[in-house]
């Protein structure tokens, strides 16, 4: 049972797809942190050699984490696609956004085509790629692969896109301890996709705060990816409605899923990157839900 499963680790070999489902605001206020974290927190998305994949029913999201390190690794290894998703392949009605977040280089080839990326850097692949396989360059230095995918009804074109080469947007101000830089991979502006937005924000040396003042989308849910948390330090990553608010302590390379009536910030006792994804009615970036902090409970 893929429920039981959490937060086992190695312990735990047999790849089974997780599913999460759909949660009520109303519900959630009464849900102890055990709880909280079953229902939100992905803690395990690397092992050797392995496809771990998490299905969520908010906008029937998936986030999947491979680190290739002695074979290479197809996309639906241990993922039956007939069952979970009623197609003939992964991606045959889906797109998928994919960071390597290691500190080695890594291979996709996707349907022939081979892309090589380095440490921050995506590739975006379209609806109708039946075949996708990971590979690292180094045994010693694997390459890990966090990806999103989310429903899709056309295929657009597959784009590998740099560290360098994505829309970077300074903000916050360090007086505040929430001084960033968002970088924009797939963005309506960078790529275009069905309805799967994904970046990369990385918080400068003394901030500790994302995403503050909070906000939630209506028309959009999020997911979260944390990592560069150092060993001993830790995110606490804030979600639930203004008024009922809950938190989640989160460490290095952990996701977590964000309803569209759930805000989504966190506050870490050391600066580190995330990797945010969103899929819903929109992919307009600064369409959100403001929510005053003098309003938070």
């Amino acid at each position: 049972d893929a429920q039981e499963s959490r937060g086992l680790g190695d312990v735990y070999k047999r790849q089974i797809m997780d599913i999460r489902y759909s949660t009520n605001p109303n519900d959630f206020k009464r849900y102890t942190t055990e709880e909280i974290r079953q229902e939100f927190l992905i803690e395990t998305l690397f092992r050797p050699d392995e496809i771990i994949a998490t299905y969520s029913h908010v906008d029937r999201m998936v986030t999947v984490g491979c680190m290739p390190v002695n074979e290479i690794v197809p996309i639906d290894r241990g993922i039956d696609c007939w069952e979970n998703f009623g197609t003939h392949y992964f991606l045959e009605r889906r797109e998928i956004g994919i960071f390597n977040v290691g500190t080695g280089t890594g291979k996709i080839v996707a349907d022939g085509e081979e892309y090589v990326l380095g440490p921050k850097d995506c590739l975006y692949i379209t609806m109708g790629t039946k075949e996708v396989t990971f590979a690292s360059d180094s045994l010693e230095n694997p390459a890990k692969f966090y990806m999103v995918s989310a429903p899709a009804h056309r295929a657009y074109k597959t784009k590998l896109i740099s560290i360098k080469d994505a829309n970077k947007r300074p903000c916050g101000e360090a007086v505040l301890a929430n001084k960033r830089v968002i970088n924009q991979f797939i963005h309506p502006d960078v790529v275009e996709t069905c309805q799967l937005c994904m970046g990369l924000t990385a918080l400068d040396e003394g901030s500790v705060w994302n995403s503050m003042p909070p906000h939630t989308h209506e028309r959009r849910m999020e997911i979260y990816f944390y990592f560069e948390v150092p060993e001993n330090q830790a995110v606490f990553h804030i979600m639930g409605q203004e008024k009922e608010t809950r938190h989640i302590v989160m460490h290095n390379e952990q996701a977590v899923i964000s309803p569209s009536w759930s805000m989504h910030c966190g506050c870490g006792t050391h600066n580190y990157t995330f990797i945010w994804a969103m899929g819903g009615e929109n992919k307009e970036f600064d369409d959100m839900d403001h929510i005053e902090i003098k309003n938070m409970k």
